[in-house]
């Protein structure tokens, strides 16, 4: 999927200060809109006149969308002009998150919130754009650059619409970024040059290719695996986490869950870090620590008894500490995945994040309902579990990413 140009952009274009800015706020304020939502549940459930234990449906279903989007959409990177793709879904997800600061009911609510799913998967038509514009020596750090963008993005959703939500309302949250959105899109007009993928497969036959991708990729799966645990017990730790803040052991108010939810925000400084040692082929390494990082990351939460602030304070570590495991890997993954063939790279993109999100939307699913049913100490246990289930299938990869990559067609 090398593309040809039709600006002088893309073809000669460096990795210039302006279109990294473009690529890492896009990327983060695109993403943050899957987000918004989870602290806020309880709000909107109440709002809307939901049941709390169906509060899960307002995370999950965002993210079931994106999983979606990113099979069905995705991949026209390959086949459309990605400027003007990635404009239509920015265009799409403002309308979206109008139509949610407005509803009322809980069916057309959902209705949207899947769709702002879908349309937010304009993230990876831009992310890939890195791979284009960086030399390949440096094309790690590029990686990292972004991805701190998308990192910075979910970690930020949570504070900043648990303040909106205290200071105005919930409703304002979905308002303010569909006027975002709307900004973002006079900007990627503006800055964004233009890529034209080569002429190739059909819409069809490019869809019936991904299961023969998927299947013939060692690189793939096992990246998207390994990310899909991580990524699995970030979602239920950020699903329960404020259910049990704002719970009789804690009594936190939005605002205080805010604040905790920013500490996280320190985990991500890992994606520059990350994609430094991926550029001198520690990969495999970094994943290895970011699996074993974050099991011992939640299973310390076992250990907080009370609702004191030194437990306030037990729980921002850890939550720092998952944070920048689950930042890290994503930066090791998406690296991996970039240097196998240009030509399918909007293919293999999306496969790759289909696959980790779907263990994001399985894991906020499984949050919430595991806090109502067996408590904190039921989410500890499994949110210890899945990057515990993801080492044990890291001890049997047996060559490093670098062999596997060279070798795959």
């Amino acid at each position: 999927m090398t593309g040809v140009a039709r600006s002088p952009g893309l073809a000669r274009s460096r990795w210039s200060t302006r279109v990294q800015w473009l690529l890492g706020t896009a990327c983060g304020l695109l993403i943050a809109n899957v987000y918004y939502a989870q602290p806020l549940t309880a709000l909107i459930t109440s709002a809307l006149g939901m049941p709390k234990e169906s509060a899960g449906l307002l995370v999950t279903l965002p993210l079931a969308g994106y999983g979606l989007g990113l099979l069905m959409v995705v991949p026209l990177a390959d086949l459309v002009e990605n400027k003007r793709l990635a404009m239509s879904l920015v265009g799409l997800e403002a309308l979206c998150l109008t139509a949610l600061s407005m509803l009322d009911h809980p069916g057309p609510y959902l209705f949207g919130a899947f769709f702002v799913g879908v349309s937010a998967t304009a993230v990876q038509v831009l992310v890939p754009y890195v791979t284009f514009l960086a030399p390949e020596k440096e094309r790690g750090r590029a990686v990292g650059k972004v991805v701190s963008g998308v990192m910075l993005g979910i970690m930020l959703a949570r504070p900043v619409s648990s303040a909106v939500a205290q200071w105005f309302s919930w409703r304002a949250v979905f308002a303010a970024s569909a006027v975002l959105m709307a900004a973002l899109l006079m900007a990627l007009r503006s800055i964004l040059p233009e890529r034209v993928p080569e002429p190739g497969l059909t819409y069809g036959a490019m869809l019936r290719s991904m299961g023969e991708i998927f299947t013939s990729t060692p690189v793939l799966r096992r990246r998207a695996f390994y990310h899909a645990f991580l990524f699995g017990t970030f979602s239920v730790f950020w699903t329960a986490v404020p259910l049990w803040l704002s719970g009789p052991q804690f009594h936190l108010t939005q605002s205080d869950i805010a604040w905790v939810a920013l500490a996280g925000v320190a985990g991500a400084v890992a994606p520059p870090l990350a994609g430094r040692l991926a550029d001198q082929g520690f990969s495999r390494l970094g994943t290895g620590l970011a699996l074993l990082l974050a099991a011992l990351a939640f299973s310390s939460t076992a250990l907080i008894h009370g609702g004191s602030l030194r437990s306030v304070g037990l729980l921002v570590v850890a939550a720092i500490a998952l944070d920048f495991a689950v930042s890290a890997n994503l930066v090791f993954g998406q690296r991996a995945i970039y240097a196998l063939k240009a030509e399918i790279r909007g293919r293999l993109n999306g496969l790759f994040m289909a696959t980790f999100f779907a263990g994001g939307a399985i894991g906020s699913a499984l949050g919430g309902w595991t806090y109502y049913g067996f408590g904190w100490r039921g989410v500890a246990l499994l949110g210890t579990a899945l990057p515990a289930m993801g080492f044990a299938y890291f001890l049997t990869e047996e060559k490093p990413d670098s062999v596997l990559i060279s070798t795959q067609p």
